[in-house]
């Protein structure tokens, strides 16, 4: 099933569907600068999957299916469903809290954000590939809205 199949098949918010079209002809080569002073942990693996076309779309439908309803469907933190109380980040902004690099990102995805979990541990409901692909996602929707 191509992107633009699913986007027929399953309904989508206007807005999501405006993505679903952005990266229907994206490219890979996604790049955030990384913010001086900000640390991240020494352990954080390097990305084993190259941000192609594929990536992308992949990491797109991960982030439609588990992400949006808290990070929001423009990756902004304004969800309609995070948990009260909580403040779901900005994925796309120039401010990384826990890291800027792939790996870190990955980390947090994978093994959410303690003390409160309010970002919850994705390890075992989504595989690593899968995250590497939202990771590739991420990057290149922050460089294409920073266009």
């Amino acid at each position: 099933m191509t992107l633009s199949s699913l986007a027929r098949v399953v309904p989508v918010p206007a807005a999501f569907a405006f993505a679903f079209t952005l990266f229907t002809a994206a490219d890979s080569a996604p790049l955030i600068a990384a913010e001086p002073g900000q640390e991240a942990a020494a352990e954080a693996p390097e990305n084993p999957i190259e941000a192609t076309r594929e990536s992308v779309r992949a990491g797109l439908r991960v982030y439609g299916r588990f992400c949006r309803s808290c990070h929001g469907i423009q990756a902004d933190g304004q969800g309609m469903t995070a948990p009260p109380g909580s403040r779901p980040a900005n994925l796309i902004d120039d401010e990384w809290t826990h890291g800027d690099r792939d790996g870190d990102i990955y980390l947090v995805i994978r093994n959410g954000v303690p003390p409160n979990y309010d970002m919850d541990a994705w390890e075992g409901r989504i595989t690593d590939e899968e995250i590497w692909h939202v990771v590739n996602f991420l990057r290149n929707l922050a460089e294409r809205l920073a266009r």
